[in-house]
């Protein structure tokens, strides 16, 4: 299915920290590529913009808390850009909204990281 496709561009920002654009879901079906494209990245900053991920399943957001560990275990900074009600939702249902820096645009991110 095309609802499947999880597209992932990837970006330098002004202050040289690295951007993920997501396109497409973060679902059980889609969440190795992201992992992937997270262990590719070897910058001291990661922004994961989410302005193109329209929902989330609990093994996406498993793979959210596993690039939050990873990042934080390497003192590397990590933030979430752009993130709709529905996944804002499950992480605040979920309890693990605390351990994430999410801001509602990529702007906004790329100052906090800097």
């Amino acid at each position: 299915m095309a609802d499947d496709k999880l597209e992932i561009s990837t970006s330098v920002g002004p202050r040289d920290e690295k951007v993920l654009g997501l396109k497409g879901p973060l679902t059980i079906k889609t969440l190795f590529a992201f992992q992937a494209a997270v262990r590719e990245q070897g910058s001291s900053a990661l922004i994961i913009d989410f302005s193109g991920v329209p929902f989330m399943d609990s093994a996406g957001l498993g793979a959210l808390v596993g690039a939050c560990v990873a990042l934080q275990k390497t003192h590397r900074k990590l933030a979430f850009a752009g993130m709709n009600p529905q996944v804002k939702a499950l992480l605040e249902m979920t309890h693990v909204s605390q351990f994430f820096r999410i801001f509602p645009t990529l702007e906004e991110a790329q100052a906090a990281v800097a």
